[in-house]
């Protein structure tokens, strides 16, 4: 099996969002140039398009070899397989009639160009060159026989965006629509989770439950949360605990369908002592019964794995002896079903950048007739 962290060739890369593009160039999963960030522009498509250009000849010029590909993270539907930005993007206004940007990007740089949803490129590279890998090492090293092939990646941030590994492989669905924003609010069901999940569904819950009619930012009301700050403290802490509460609602419906690890990532999840305590409580909870018994809202048990007892339960299991029928011969099982849940240390751009690079380089060697995956 073929290491990324090995190969040589490099690839131009792209986090873009709605207010912020930053550009980088990835050699060997790492950084080899210092990432550069400029305004989107995303309100006009003429200015937005050539601050891209300007982005990548920038990024390039500070190169000692030709890039392979170009590869990028861009937020929302769209038919990202054959490059081509075609849905309603809240964050680029100027997108919506629809762009074919893959096809324009290739024709000004004649390499390559692959784009994909940012929340998909982030869990790919967790699960690829992150956590995954991590934690799959930290059970082989305690003798644990459990490994883990899925992931669930969820990204906190101006939108609540979702990946989903499974078996290795990125799901990116038959229409490049797999998204988790769309589910119900569970407390409003006149609206969509993202309305309770993102940057300004804490700036909303602040301002209702305080009155504080300041112009906010999470960063602010987060320092209120922390009391270093002036504001409602409460306030401030239900805000984010009303996150936690309406993100794990959700985050348990998908990981009830991918059955797998679970790794936040993005800007908010800075405030995690404030949204994992109601997190960890809906996936923790109970949602009915079944013949007379109380089920729980997840099959699986629940770990914090930024939690070291948590974490060292999660790797101890119930490992128990079996005996194979009508004979003596024990066999070792662990009954227990179990994930978990961490907050990603590479940090959102870092893994949606690795990502990135991963995804260029295994569709290159797929084309030219190599199957070894990363």
């Amino acid at each position: 099996m073929a290491n990324f962290r090995t190969d040589s060739r490099i690839v131009l890369t792209l986090d873009a969002s709605g207010t912020t593009m930053m550009f980088g160039a990835m050699q060997s999963g790492e950084f080899i140039v210092d990432p550069i960030i400029t305004a989107s522009n995303a309100h006009d498509l003429d200015l937005c398009l050539q601050t891209m250009v300007n982005g990548f000849r920038t990024i390039r010029e500070q190169l000692d070899r030709e890039p392979v590909a170009i590869s990028f993270a861009f937020p929302g539907p769209a038919d990202y397989p054959n490059g081509i930005i075609d849905g309603y993007l809240l964050n680029f206004p100027s997108f919506r009639n629809g762009v074919a940007l893959g096809p324009y990007l290739r024709k000004k740089f004649g390499i390559p160009v692959f784009i994909n949803n940012d929340g998909d490129l982030f869990t790919y590279g967790e699960a690829i060159g992150g956590v995954l890998p991590d934690i799959n090492e930290k059970l082989e090293l305690a003798g644990s026989a459990k490994r883990y092939k899925n992931l669930l990646g969820c990204t906190f941030g101006a939108g609540f965006g979702v990946g989903m590994i499974v078996n290795g492989m990125m799901n990116r669905g038959d229409n490049s629509s797999v998204e988790i924003c769309y589910l119900p609010h569970c407390k409003h069901k006149d609206i969509i989770v993202e309305e309770g999940v993102s940057i300004r569904a804490v700036k909303r819950v602040y301002a209702e439950l305080s009155g504080d009619r300041r112009p906010l930012e999470p960063k602010d009301i987060f320092e209120i949360a922390e009391g270093v700050s002036e504001g409602k403290q409460e306030a401030a802490i239900q805000a984010f605990a009303e996150m936690g509460e309406v993100a794990g609602e959700a985050i348990a419906a998908a990981v009830n369908l991918t059955d797998g690890l679970i790794v936040l990532g993005g800007g908010m999840t800075g405030a995690h002592e404030y949204i994992m305590p109601s997190l960890l409580k809906v996936l923790r909870g109970k949602i009915g019964t079944l013949e007379g018994k109380q089920v729980g809202r997840m099959p699986m048990k629940v770990y914090d794995l930024d939690n070291e007892e948590e974490f060292r339960q999660f790797v101890k299991g119930e490992q128990k002896k079996m005996k194979i029928y009508g004979s003596e011969i024990e066999v070792d099982y662990d009954p227990q079903k179990r994930i978990g849940i961490t907050i990603s240390k590479m940090g959102a751009s870092k893994a949606i950048a690795v990502g990135a690079y991963i995804f260029a380089l295994d569709q290159l060697d797929r084309k030219n007739g190599h199957h070894s995956i990363y």
